[in-house]
This record gives structure tokens, sequence and C-alpha cells, in this order.
């Protein structure tokens, strides 16, 4: 479904990034890896037409969606930031009523069926209990899982997520992760961004691992995430320990001794 090819972004002047390319199809997670500042949340604006892309292209079922108008990228596309400043209390199925506007008319309102959808994606999210709550007076964990509520109402084809589980706990990570997994069981395709590698290893398909704006590595994470590529990207000693049993591995990293 999705295809980039080639691509260069950047702001204004100034290039971010440059050569990247990786195709993306429905079902399926990929997780990006990269340290601050190589070129992630950049890469996502321009996936998302926020930035135009200085070369290459992005395609969505073999059109390239810079000429596509707004709307009907919008309906194409979901964003999920990694932070969200709440400032006025709205009510969560609200929030998540808002998803939809992508798919009314302008000056329309959110009709009985738009109401339908938006309560379908909070249990689809195992939160339809917070519907009546005020989005300001909820959880961070909560609050995350909301906006994803708020994205799967516009119903995508592709979810974009910034650092879904910065800032998240322990447990509310290990409860996003399990959903990002069954959305794209659903049929969704999901890019995602984090810093916790054992993430990839928890939810994605194939990992991209982004070093100063180019990608580095391509492919599953049992084959990508390796001790080599993660001393690539963060500049540590990692070791990558497989788990018995479990077909996947854990990152620890190795402290220098004193």
């Amino acid at each position: 479904m999705l295809a980039v090819e080639d691509l260069a972004f950047g702001y204004g002047a100034r290039e971010v990034g440059a050569g990247v390319g990786f195709t993306l199809a429905p079902g399926e997670v990929l997780c990006l890896l990269g340290p601050n500042g190589g070129g992630k949340t950049t890469l996502f604006k321009t996936l998302l037409g926020l930035l135009p892309a200085r070369a290459g292209r992005v395609l969505l079922d073999g059109e390239d969606v810079s000429r596509w108008p707004r709307s009907r990228l919008a309906r194409a596309i979901a964003y999920v930031p990694q932070a969200h400043a709440a400032f006025f209390p709205f009510g969560v199925r609200d929030v998540v009523l808002m998803g939809r506007a992508s798919r009314l008319k302008p000056f329309a309102s959110p009709g009985g069926r738009d109401r339908e959808i938006a309560d379908a994606a909070l249990e689809t999210l195992g939160i339809g209990h917070l519907g009546e709550r005020i989005y300001t007076e909820i959880s961070g964990g909560e609050r995350q899982l909301v906006l994803i509520a708020r994205a799967l109402a516009g119903e995508p084809r592709l979810l974009v997520m910034d650092e879904p589980t910065a800032s998240l706990d322990f447990g509310n990570q290990t409860r996003l992760l399990t959903q990002v997994r069954r959305l794209a069981d659903s049929g969704i395709a999901v890019v995602l961004s984090t810093h916790d590698p054992d993430h990839a290893f928890l939810c994605a398909d194939r990992v991209a691992l982004l070093h100063g704006g180019r990608m580095v590595a391509l492919g599953s994470p049992q084959v990508t995430i390796t001790s080599e590529t993660l001393r690539l990207l963060y500049g540590v000693e990692v070791a990558v320990v497989p788990l018995t049993g479990h077909g996947r591995s854990v990152c620890m990293p190795v402290l220098p001794a004193p």
C-alpha cells in the first residue's frame, strides 16, 4: 500500500535526510529506530504531507500523494503524535469524534453513524468505559490510547505513530504495543518510531534503522537489531540476548567496568 522511493526530506534549505526507501503492506508493522536528531519526526512529517519531499516520492497504492488534496490524504493516513498538550476539558468521546473530521462535509456535524464509529474505536482499544470522562483528567497512558482511538475513528488505511510509548510507564507501554499488534492484525498498516529496540521485538514485522537521516538497515527485528547496529545508532555497547522458547531477543546495555 505504501511505497517510499529514494526520499529526501528537510526544512527549507536544510536537508535532514536522503535516500530513504521502504514499502509497507496492510497488516504490517514497521518500527523506525534511531537516535535523537536522526530525522525520524521529519520523515514522518514528510510522509504525512506536512513537509514537501525534497526528492523522491511517497506513493499510496501506486499514486503520488503529493498530488492528493489534503482531505483525501487525511482519510487515508492517520497520525498519533508523541505528546499532546490538553488545555480544554473536552469529553473523551468528543476527542475521538474529532477523528471523523476528514469524513465530514464542510460545516457538517457528526451524526449517529459517526458516534457509533467513535464508540467502536474506544471499545477496540478497551477504553469504552472512559467515554464520559474528561480528557484532561485521565492518565497519560489513557490519553495516548484515546489519541489512537481518535486516529482509528477516521478509518485510515495507514497509521503513523511518533514515539507512542514516550512518557508511559512499563505497563502502559506493554498495553499500547499489544494494541498496535492487534490493529495491524486487523489489516491496518502501522509505522511507528521508538527509542527502545525491545519494542520492535514485541510488535514489529520489520525494522528500519535511521542514522544521520540515512537508512542504515532494513529487515526483520531478529536480523536488523544487533550489537553492531545498536552501537552505530546510539554509541553504546549493547548485548542482544535471545530468549529461549520465545523467538525474540532482549537488548541489555553493557555498562563500562568501574
